[in-house]
């Protein structure tokens, strides 16, 4: 490959007068542009050939990295393959044609959708009710406490201006908590790596609102004493919040509604596949016990003697302009009628199946601090042997190395060197095994040729970057970067 024409902004391959496009004749006349909103300056656009600018683009996008190309073991975040049966449904022009305003009537197989996607998931979580409106998983924390804090509002009970969060939860739940204007009590685990119930029981009152809960945690570990700590929570008063950011492996074993559990949030582009790398697209519907229908923000889809409607009320909560991300739930339906009743309840042990099953494979070279039964995902603390001097940092630029995308790291904050691992559930045994057998190979060059893995990635297109000086002083536009390049000269 020639590193001139491919490893270069496409801005770098520009010469003075090349073209590579010719627009049609003007059919439409000339329109004088009032001088006001005319550039002073031609626009700095890049003047390049059309071979050059197609193999410049088509290069670059082979350095992508995503789960149709590669293992994607992303863990917290269940990066699962999209079936591309769920981007052919979501193209379909009856859908991507539509306008969200237009009226119902016109529009009656996507409210079915709507409709329909709602009630799934309240069949598969075992409360009554969701809406689909809010945007991502943090919008539908914010949205459940919102509906939370409604409930005691409702009621008269304005002291209640608390919330439960465990120490292992997901860095988005008190920040959630934070923006709804309540007080973040922290509740700590035991070494176990589960909630202390015994520390819960001495931050219980009158001026609880609620308490979150992710589960399985991010310790991908399974909360055993839920019945007891809903039993606490709403004796004292406080509703039950079930951050479901972490679904997969629960998906035919078990279901929050059937726990104790009043309000929660799916994140539906992670359990339900749609691709989400990037900070996009994503959804995150909330579901609601009996009795708190009422509070879920509106406008909702709603089936009156077989017409799909849009129901609209003023005094509800308003959490976004309409009904969600559309796409988003197009993909996640067509997933769940594709599995069917019989195959959805697959997910769950097929998910804990793998993850149990790299981590067996693993634990005698990377430290496990909690040598359990896992769910979906596990935490390593690193390599077992510290001496080497490799951090998680190293294992996961040399993964990059062997074709793999690297594992969180850092995360959650309970363990130094944290490397969290999440399989999902349609990775085949051959991947997994080469995987395992790619981070055996790493443990064995630390121990033999450290210098090796510290180094790496030796065989990417950029090396090691500094992502302290990265983050203090990005570059986001070319015209930045000569502008430094002229500094330093």
């Amino acid at each position: 490959m020639n590193s001139k024409l491919y490893g270069n902004l496409i801005f770098e391959l520009s010469k003075p007068g090349r073209e590579g496009f010719s627009l049609p004749a003007n059919e439409y006349g000339d329109y004088a542009v009032p001088e006001e909103m005319r550039r002073k300056d031609d626009a700095p656009l890049p003047e390049c050939d059309e071979m050059t600018v197609v193999r410049h683009y088509t290069n670059h996008s082979g350095n992508n990295f995503g789960v149709n190309n590669g293992f994607y073991p992303l863990g917290s975040c269940t990066m699962k393959y999209n079936p591309v049966i769920n981007e052919e449904t979501a193209n379909m022009a009856g859908f991507s044609d539509l306008h969200p305003l237009q009226p119902d009537c016109t529009s009656q197989g996507a409210l079915a959708v709507y409709y329909h996607l709602q009630k799934s998931l309240a069949a598969l979580t075992g409360l009554k009710e969701f809406t689909l409106n809010p945007f991502a998983g943090a919008h539908g924390e914010l949205t459940g406490l919102m509906i939370i804090r409604s409930y005691h509002a409702e009621r008269g009970d304005a002291k209640r201006t608390k919330v439960i969060v465990p120490d292992s939860a997901h860095g988005t739940n008190p920040a959630s908590a934070a923006v709804c204007g309540l007080e973040v009590v922290e509740v700590r685990s035991t070494p176990e790596g589960v909630v202390d119930v015994e520390h819960l029981r001495t931050l219980l009152d009158d001026s609880i609102a609620g308490m979150m809960m992710t589960n399985p945690n991010t310790l991908g570990l399974f909360e055993p004493q839920i019945p007891e700590i809903a039993k606490m929570v709403h004796a004292c008063g406080g509703l039950m919040y079930y951050d479901g950011a972490n679904l997969n492996p629960m998906l035919g074993v078990s279901r929050p509604g059937d726990m104790g559990f009043d309000v929660m949030h799916i994140n539906l582009h992670k359990t339900f596949s749609t691709p989400h790398g990037g900070g996009g697209p994503g959804s995150g519907p909330v579901g609601v016990r009996e009795g708190l229908e009422h509070l879920l923000p509106r406008p909702k889809v709603v089936l009156n003697d077989g017409v799909y409607s849009v129901e609209r009320d003023d005094k509800s909560i308003a959490v976004g302009a309409y009904l969600g991300n559309f796409a988003v739930a197009v993909r996640a339906y067509t997933y769940i009628l594709s599995l069917g009743r019989e195959h959805i309840k697959e997910v769950g042990p097929l998910a804990t199946l793998n993850a149990n099953y790299i981590k067996e494979r693993l634990k005698d070279v990377y430290e496990l601090p909690i040598d359990t039964i896992c769910k979906h995902e596990f935490v390593f603390n690193g390599l077992k042997d510290k001496s080497t001097g490799v951090t998680t940092m190293d294992v996961a630029k040399r993964l990059l190395d062997y074709g793999f995308h690297a594992p969180t790291i850092y995360f959650p904050l309970l363990f130094h060197e944290a490397l969290m691992i999440e399989p999902t559930e349609n990775e085949s045994l051959d991947t997994i095994d080469s995987f395992i057998d790619v981070m055996r190979q790493i443990a064995k060059e630390a121990a033999e040729e450290p210098d090796t893995v510290k180094n790496a990635p030796l065989r990417t297109p950029i090396g090691r970057v500094d992502d302290v000086l990265a983050a203090k002083h990005p570059i986001l536009t070319y015209w930045q970067l000569l502008a430094d390049k002229a500094d330093n000269a």
